[in-house]
Order: structure tokens, then C-alpha cells, then sequence
């Protein structure tokens, strides 16, 4: 399967767009991908993926999972939703980040959060989350070679890619499930809110 912590380090995993990267003005939709397409140009699969896109903006914008934009230009807080949909959308539907972001966009426009001190503790816990994966995933590494060692198999090697590829695919379905209850949870608070 070859060295893992040679391939995590390929991943760019510790991208993600900081405060100190948004600049202090607004900023026009060709320069909001641009700045996404600088900071996550290392995690993207290939060189044909886009990180961010015209139509995924819009759509973000029409669907409502970012507050109205004035005067074609994105503020910070445009911004820190788009980085929060970027990271969300890799395990939820569009309308589970709608659902889950629709309390923020309602606080920011009420001025009701310090939205930069959310944001933080969201990089801090991105930060940790990916240092325990770094340890989880060599972990799992081996414990997938000790498994793959007791099938006496003639083909070893892609065995235990394939038992690899299929426990990191488990586990990332097992965290989308709990996360999807998640999203269901706020959905039912806010039923119950409307309800009274």
C-alpha cells in the first residue's frame, strides 16, 4: 500500500482559510475563487477539479445558504460561510447546509454572533481534528495489514489497499450519518419552535 504518511502529506489537509487570509475589503466573485482556488489548490484530486466556481456561488446565493450579497461584492462573513459550505459539502447534501446554516446566516444578519470567534473555534477544532486523524489513520493502517496477513492471499498488496479504501470509506459513512442526525435534530428544534 505503500508509506501513508507520504500520502496524507500530499492531501493538503491543514488548508483551510484562516481570518489572516480574507482581506479587509469586499470582494468580487472572480476575486472569492480566486483567493478559494489559491488556499485549496493542494487538496483538490487533480489539477482539473475546482475548488470553487461562478454556478456554485450562485447557487449558494440562491439557495439561500449565504446571506444577500449588496453590491456584488462578499464580505468576511460571505466568505466564512463559503469556506464552512466548502468543508460541509464533502458530506452533505446542499439542503442538510442550508439546514445547519441557516441559524448563523440569521445571527449574522442580526448582528447576534461574533463570527469571528466561531469561525476560530471551528479552525481550532479542524486543526485538532486533523492531527487525531494523522494518528487514527496509521493506526487503521495497521491494523488493516495484520487483517490482510491472515488471508494467505496471492495478491497481498492490493488486498489490503481494497480492505484500506473500504474501512476509510466505512468510517467516513458512519461520521455522515451521525452528522446527518445532527442535521435532522435542528430541523425538528426548529419545527418545535415554529409549533408554539
Amino acid at each position: 500500500m505503500g508509506n501513508i504518511e507520504q500520502l496524507i502529506e500530499k492531501l493538503g489537509l491543514e488548508a483551510n482559510l484562516t481570518l489572516d487570509d480574507i482581506p479587509h475589503i469586499d470582494l468580487y466573485m472572480d476575486q472569492v475563487i480566486q483567493l478559494f482556488e489559491n488556499k485549496f489548490a493542494d487538496s483538490k484530486r487533480n489539477d482539473e477539479e475546482k475548488v470553487l466556481t461562478k454556478t456554485m456561488i450562485n447557487n449558494y446565493a440562491k439557495g439561500k445558504l449565504i446571506f444577500p450579497i449588496k453590491n456584488k461584492k462578499y464580505s468576511k462573513e460571505h466568505l466564512i460561510l463559503i469556506s464552512l459550505i466548502y468543508q460541509l459539502k464533502g458530506a452533505l447534501s446542499i439542503n442538510d447546509i442550508k439546514l445547519s446554516l441557516d441559524g448563523i446566516n440569521k445571527k449574522i444578519i442580526k448582528d447576534e454572533i461574533d463570527l469571528d470567534s466561531f469561525y476560530t473555534t471551528y479552525l481550532n477544532l479542524a486543526e485538532k481534528n486533523v492531527e487525531e486523524f494523522k494518528q487514527d489513520i496509521g493506526e487503521r493502517a495497521t491494523l488493516v495489514a495484520e487483517e490482510t496477513a491472515k488471508l494467505n492471499a496471492a495478491d497481498p498488496q492490493y488486498l489490503e489497499q481494497l480492505l484500506m479504501i473500504s474501512s476509510l470509506v466505512h468510517m467516513s459513512s458512519l461520521y455522515r450519518k451521525v452528522a446527518e442526525k445532527l442535521v435532522d435534530e435542528i430541523e425538528i428544534e426548529k419545527e418545535v419552535k415554529r409549533q408554539r
